[in-house]
């Protein structure tokens, strides 16, 4: 069995997040076909307890515990050197000193890069096919950012898209394919290249649809009858903080003018305080992290998906549609997502839109949307998609 080595910007462990569930399944599937030498960083202290069990999956595991609070400051010493600021929150000679030794000793062939910040860790290397899982065109995230905050922290955000971008140019130009998590991110990311690469493609992001599936026994932890519109998600990612905000105070109060009993959940770990506040408002709920989201997602009404601002593919929206889910969120949120004409996918990109589309859903008996599942299942299998990363290691 040949060895690849494996640079990962978060311990791909437990499944529980965006990053982490892709991560997750590259590092499941990849076990199966090389020995895997794993470099990684552990960036929340609950994440800990979860060495032994990535280990498992691994020849060898470098996992280097961070400060999320210490690296934010550390990062802007690239400010003085005009690097992208992801790049010094990540920079550990730890790791580098671990790259070169698992190079000299381990002799991998190939290696697979999880988000453009760690490639920083890899020396050119002709003999080393390398493929860099971009995921999402994360400058363009910055330039979102940068319009929806205000001066001095928006020039910091363009600032950063400006930079990130001209890095993650240099990075697609030197390695031997960048795949995103989609079609619509490949070709954007071509897109802003001063000439496309072919090198460039997409690893579809998956859904293990056996376990996010109807399932009317779970236990049901909304009060009886009460119609629910919930929203899953890490809630201290800005991104997430801004949709349920947006969601709270423009959206359900029109929601609760014409449907009186209905309730708004926010499912997801680490709430802030600006979310948890969310929660003094009536008929809004707040939890932190459960053990598993699907009571959550079965006993709704409708996954609302509010994102101004989303990259990619949202893992949201895909397990909501695995559950045969009624599903309303804007267009950004179902970017990435090929399924046309679908009745149960309402978009709307407006408060007044998105409360007349959410009302429409909460009739009780809506028919399950079993045309989601169907689509999910065949479009978004973890296991034929990533097939398509195999072969790019491949060569």
């Amino acid at each position: 069995m040949d060895s690849l080595l494996f640079l990962c910007h978060r311990i791909p462990y437990p499944p529980n997040k965006g990053d982490k569930i892709r991560s997750y399944h590259f590092l499941q599937f990849l076990a199966k076909h090389y020995r895997i030498y794993l470099g990684t960083f552990i960036d929340d202290p609950a994440d800990e307890q979860y060495r032994d069990k990535v280990r498992e999956y691994c020849a060898d595991l470098c996992a280097i515990s961070i400060s999320p609070r210490w690296r934010k400051l550390y990062s802007l010493r690239g400010m003085l050197t005009g690097e992208p600021l992801g790049l010094p929150y990540y920079r550990r000679p730890q790791l580098s000193r671990w790259v070169q030794q698992t190079l000299r000793i381990a002799k991998p062939q190939r290696a697979l890069v999880f988000s453009s910040t760690m490639a920083q860790f890899l020396p050119p290397q002709e003999a080393l096919r390398t493929v860099v899982d971009f995921v999402d065109v994360d400058s363009e995230k910055w330039r979102a950012y940068a319009a929806l905050k205000r001066w001095p922290i928006s020039l910091v955000y363009r600032r950063e898209a400006a930079r990130l971008l001209h890095y993650e140019k240099q990075v697609a130009a030197s390695v031997a394919a960048s795949v995103f998590v989609s079609a619509p991110e490949a070709q954007l990311f071509n897109s802003l290249l001063d000439a496309p690469l072919r090198s460039v493609s997409h690893v579809d992001n998956g859904v293990d649809h056996a376990y996010f599936c109807a399932d009317s026994t779970l236990n049901n932890p909304y009060a009886p009858d009460v119609p629910v519109m919930v929203f899953t998600g890490a809630m201290d990612y800005w991104a997430n903080i801004d949709a349920v905000s947006w969601f709270a105070n423009e959206v359900f109060p029109s929601v609760r003018a014409r449907n009186s009993t209905a309730e708004f959940w926010i499912v997801g770990s680490r709430p802030t305080v600006q979310v948890r506040r969310l929660g003094e408002q009536s008929g809004i709920r707040v939890t932190s992290a459960v053990p598993d989201i699907r009571p959550y997602l079965q006993h709704a009404r409708v996954v609302v998906a509010p994102l101004r601002i989303a990259r990619g593919i949202q893992n949201k929206v895909l397990e909501g549609m695995a559950m045969s889910k009624w599903i309303v969120g804007t267009t950004a949120a179902f970017e990435g997502i090929a399924l046309k004409d679908c009745a149960e996918l309402r978009v709307a990109d407006d408060a007044a839109s998105f409360a007349r589309a959410c009302l429409e859903t909460l009739v009780p008996n809506s028919p399950a949307a079993d045309v989601c599942r169907a689509y999910v299942v065949g479009a978004h299998d973890w296991q034929k998609n990533l097939q398509n990363l195999h072969a790019l290691l491949e060569g």
